[in-house]
């Protein structure tokens, strides 16, 4: 404290009261510290306001965030529950509506049904019915039940030499269980395709009406309950 022994002697030199002046030194000094301890204090409120924002704001560095439930992919289904299958109470409705339609046009004819994987589920060939339309009927319905969709020739409009050159090769690698000829029909509920028809024993257009006929007593059996 050169500055303030050089101060003080210059004031006594001058008759000044050193007292006055050591009692008002006193009263300064007290006066900053006051203000320093304030503005110490004043900066760590100010500090521990910001630390507490934060730390809301961020989460603490070892805990981990949990993945959005609804955004998060959800694993693939392992079943496919609720689906709708054909039993042989239906497949027996679609034969009986069929025989009858049959019977209306004066026709002997071999009805199969199976279901969507192309398994028989019921067959009938009816009194003088050709017995060779029977593969004819099933292979039909195989056909309409597998590929889901009914069965039918190439259109002549647009011919693809590499699409026939396929299908007569899928036809002999699958035994003979594929066919483009008419009568075979698939068997659709609620947008799910259940089993298929197969008629054998007249033209193509009347093989596939009486198929069709069958199909539409199961539906409005379906309708009815």
């Amino acid at each position: 404290m050169a500055e303030m022994s050089y101060f003080r002697q210059t004031c006594s030199n001058g008759a000044v009261d050193i007292g006055a002046i050591d009692a008002t030194t006193e009263f300064l000094t007290t006066i900053v510290k006051r203000e320093v301890f304030m503005l110490s204090a004043r900066n760590l409120i100010l500090i521990t306001v910001c630390c507490v924002t934060v730390a809301s704001n961020h989460p603490r560095s070892g805990a981990e965030e949990k993945p959005d439930q609804t955004t998060a992919e959800q694993p693939a289904a392992v079943v496919t529950r609720n689906r709708v299958q054909l039993n042989l109470a239906g497949a027996d409705l679609i034969i009986a509506a069929a025989r009858v339609k049959a019977d209306a046009m004066k026709l002997k004819m071999n009805i199969a049904v199976v279901d969507d994987g192309g398994h028989l589920l019921a067959f009938a060939r009816m009194d003088g019915a050709r017995p060779a339309s029977g593969y004819t009927a099933l292979t039909k319905a195989t056909t309409a039940a597998t590929f889901r969709q009914e069965t039918g020739p190439i259109p002549k409009a647009e011919p693809d030499m590499l699409l026939s050159l396929s299908l007569q090769n899928a036809a002999q690698a699958s035994g003979g269980k594929l066919t483009t000829l008419k009568g075979g029909v698939p068997i659709i509920v609620d947008g799910q395709v259940i089993g298929a028809v197969g008629i054998g024993g007249g033209t193509g257009e009347q093989d596939a009406e009486v198929a069709k006929l069958g199909i539409q007593a199961l539906m409005d059996r379906l309708a009815a309950k």
